[in-house]
């Protein structure tokens, strides 16, 4: 039997319409991370440098960084996502809908590229990067959320090893051209305070893929909750790895 395939680009669309891509609200506490990515991004920049951020979703962290370059640029694939982002725009940021294989923009142009939790193309990164830019990406670990999906018997990238995402996107920015690769890694202990917490990430993420749509799925979310329920909260865990590279 043919394994069914979960279309990412038609869930992101769907979140772009109904939430952006904003979990502010969410009451969660975190111990145990590594670096906040764009403090990060931040630690890289000049006042007088130009940004392309892939994968903006909504824009929401992005203009919060906004005042410190000259110029900051967002590209997301999905239409929802890009018309959100462009609503509360400051001058000096400016949204597109593009898809990061195919960057319609000048060779040599960004000080800097970031890409947080979106896919990339090492190739068309290292075009648009200036020569000695900086390119950075946070992304999310096979092993993310692990007693989540083993509690759902599926998940995103739950038959994958963990590791090796990291290690594709390495080879492929050294075979792009890239001097200098440097990883970073963190495993956190997430603590979602409410049940409607965890709910609202399950639902605007694609953690369990069409989550609410197998029948068993509430009862496994309640068992998940009864057994995971701590004095901190309901635990779970949020692994991520960072890639700086230099072109």
């Amino acid at each position: 039997m043919k394994k069914e395939q979960f279309d990412y680009r038609v869930f992101y669309e769907e979140v772009g319409k109904e939430n952006g891509w904003n979990f502010d609200k969410l009451q969660v506490k975190t111990e145990g991370i590594g670096w906040e990515f764009y403090q990060e991004v931040l630690k890289n920049v000049r006042k007088s440098d130009c940004l392309l951020d892939l994968g903006c979703g909504s824009g929401e962290q992005l203009t919060k960084i906004a005042t410190s370059l000259f110029l900051m640029v967002g590209i997301d694939l999905s239409h929802s996502m890009i018309e959100k982002a462009r609503k509360p725009s400051q001058k000096n940021v400016k949204f597109f809908q593009m898809s990061s294989e195919q960057l319609q923009f000048p060779n040599d142009f960004f000080d800097i590229v970031t890409s947080r939790h979106a896919p990339f193309s090492a190739k068309e990164v290292a075009g648009v990067l200036k020569e000695a830019g900086i390119f950075m990406t946070q992304q999310v670990s096979e092993a993310d959320k692990i007693n989540l999906k083993k509690a759902f018997g599926r998940g995103q990238a739950l038959e994958s090893q963990d590791g090796q995402l990291k290690d594709d996107y390495v080879r492929d920015l050294e075979e792009a051209g890239f001097t200098s690769v440097q990883t970073y890694e963190y495993d956190a202990a997430e603590y979602y305070q409410r049940p409607e917490d965890l709910l609202f990430l399950l639902k605007y993420t694609p953690i369990i893929p069409k989550f609410g749509e197998y029948p068993d799925d509430l009862n496994r979310f309640e068992d998940f909750v009864a057994a995971h329920q701590t004095e901190k909260g309901i635990v779970t865990n949020s692994k991520r790895f960072l890639i700086v590279a230099k072109k």
